[in-house]
């Protein structure tokens, strides 16, 4: 059997669906369905992400059982930083002392990975990180 991720659907506040508009717009993702209760989106390789109008307001917590948080993953360094300086303009804090080099989570010495964290209007955390290359 092969098999590969599809999507992920996030609920959502639908007040805040211009937020994940922006960051996905910015991370350079495309649209491939939308009405007034659900947004689609595909990337560059595989896998769609879903944001969905939630029927309840109850919100998820980090360190529960279930998904801790969602990571995209960028091409540069240099990505990661704007989209850190994309958030900020809308004054969106980054979490856990990021960005920062992690190099604990690489296995070649010549590797980093380089992270923010943040997390979005409905308690959704997010990681855009870089893995590859110190230089790049």
């Amino acid at each position: 059997m092969k098999s590969y991720f599809y999507h992920l659907q996030i609920n959502i506040d639908f007040r805040n669906v211009a937020f994940y508009k922006g960051l996905m717009e910015i991370m350079g993702w495309e649209v491939i369905f939308e009405d007034s209760e659900v947004i689609g989106y595909k990337s560059g390789t595989n896998g769609d992400l879903w944001f969905v109008k939630a029927d309840h307001n109850q919100t998820s917590d980090y360190d529960a059982k279930g998904i801790n948080h969602v990571s995209l993953r960028v091409e540069k360094i240099s990505d990661v930083d704007e989209v850190k300086s994309y958030l900020e303009k809308d004054h969106v804090k980054m979490l856990f002392d990021t960005p920062r080099h992690r190099p604990e989570f690489t296995s070649k010495g010549d590797e980093t990975y380089y992270q923010i964290m943040f997390e979005s209007p409905d308690r959704v955390l997010f990681e855009i990180v870089y893995i590859g290359l110190k230089g790049n």
